[in-house]
């Protein structure tokens, strides 16, 4: 486990565990969702090498050889990438690195946690090495949907379209104009900086220039904003990521 101290942060990263953020205190509040028994459902973690489902968990390479990713968070889909079921290697302060498993045989991913004085940079880097499978990214935090006082946690977000899941929980490829809440949605073309808001207590405002985001509000515990470099299914949507993403989160007291 891994301990940055910094002023007014307190944050522990578990790099065998995801190299997740489990515990992230700002001014004695807990804005993490701490464990509840399973591995996608808590704490703050990056998604790599894709961010969200893929389809029956089915990918090919430039060449169109078909591969197999293992379905076993969310079968018969794969799951935010192998981030964070994997043990990361510490290489610095809050740096960690993560040698893909096959078929992303030679591929890395590089994270980086950096506490500023109101704010956390975060980031990902994604080096191919010579394997030709697609890539995306994201940031998946879970941000604690009460604190300890003041109100739940309501989001400020906005955009101007959205993909249209199937009963498969599966983009299908077609876009709308955003329904409304609850969310467990892909969505593109951003307004504003979104945020997540406790009345009387803080706002944590997510300045990132990710195409996509998903936004998750189904869940009683906690609500999350995961700014990504490409949609969940990307691959079979036809759409590419980058190799990079970083995102900042900036604490603001709203007390």
């Amino acid at each position: 486990m891994e301990f940055i101290d910094d002023a007014e942060f307190q944050i522990a990263i578990d790099n065998d565990n995801g190299a997740r953020i489990t515990s992230l205190k700002w001014r004695d509040n807990e804005f993490a969702v701490p464990f509840r028994g399973q591995v996608h459902t808590s704490g703050w973690y990056a998604m790599a090498p894709w961010a969200g489902r893929i389809n029956e968990g089915l990918i090919k390479d430039a060449s169109g050889q078909e591969f197999q990713l293992p379905a076993t968070i969310d079968p018969p889909h794969a799951l935010h990438g192998f981030g964070l079921i994997s043990s990361w290697q510490e290489i610095g302060p809050g740096r960690s690195l993560l040698h893909l498993p096959a078929p992303y045989n030679g591929a890395t991913v590089e994270q980086s946690i950096e506490v500023l004085d109101d704010a956390i940079r975060w980031s990902l880097e994604y080096e191919p090495n010579g394997c030709g499978l697609p890539a995306w990214m994201g940031f998946h935090p879970w941000f604690a949907r009460d604190l300890d006082r003041g109100g739940s946690a309501e989001i400020e977000f906005a955009a101007t379209e959205m993909l249209i899941r199937g009963s498969d929980g599966i983009p299908t490829g077609k876009r709308s104009a955003p329904t409304p809440q609850p969310w467990d949605d892909a969505f593109t073309g951003i307004k504003g900086t979104p945020a997540v808001v406790w009345e009387d207590v803080a706002r944590i405002s997510i300045e990132c220039d990710a195409p996509w985001w998903v936004v998750y509000t189904e869940d009683s515990e906690g609500v999350c904003l995961e700014p990504q470099t490409a949609p969940p299914d990307a691959q079979n949507l036809g759409i590419s990521g980058e190799n990079y993403i970083e995102a900042l989160f900036v604490f603001e007291s709203l007390e």
